[in-house]
């Protein structure tokens, strides 16, 4: 039987990338995003089984709606790819657009916590499965003007290595990527 990794933010970008990875390694995929269009082209292309679930991360109860009603085959998801996230503006922190931080904030940490809440205990129970955060070498190192999405990235390190710590010995992985620039639809 085929291993099932669910990844977030897979209509474009990291994410669209990651999936097209996995299925080359053979994993089912359970793809999410917000876009459905996205995610059904990106379903057509791959050559394994997939399961579309339509979502915004930062909607705590849409996120636990979607992963409860996984249907019974897909409920056992063995990695799972937190990579849903954004940057708003460049500014500095005195011209900041607070809806921009409410966006990078709900979305990169809160997100990435509300899906990792829904679908980590199921992989404590089995005593097996592997998370991988996508944080963000702006994570590791501020630059000018991105003050907030940098704290969001921080907070997305800080929390993958509580994460670790805390599901130690649970037979669950933990992991994070921290890519620098990549070209995507929002950098």
């Amino acid at each position: 039987m085929a291993k099932i990794a669910l990844v977030t933010g897979a209509s474009s970008g990291i994410g669209w990338a990651t999936a097209n990875s996995l299925a080359l390694a053979g994993y089912n995929l359970i793809l999410c995003g917000r876009r459905k269009e996205r995610l059904v082209t990106l379903s057509q292309e791959l050559k394994v089984k997939t399961h579309l679930l339509v979502f915004d991360v930062r909607d705590k109860q849409a996120v636990n709606e979607a992963i409860t009603a996984l249907p019974a085959e897909w409920q056992e998801i063995d990695v799972l790819i937190n990579n849903a996230g954004n940057a708003h503006g460049l500014g500095k922190i005195h011209e900041g657009n607070v809806d921009d931080w409410d966006a990078m904030i709900d979305i990169n940490v809160k997100g990435l916590l509300y899906v990792s809440k829904a679908i980590v205990p199921g992989m404590v129970e089995r005593r097996k499965g592997h998370e991988v955060n996508i944080g963000s070498v702006a994570g590791k190192e501020a630059y000018p003007n991105g003050n907030v999405y940098c704290g969001s990235k921080h907070a997305v390190d800080a929390i993958n290595s509580g994460m670790r710590m805390d599901l130690m010995g649970t037979g669950v992985k933990v992991s994070q990527v921290c890519p620098g620039l990549v070209e995507t639809e929002f950098s």
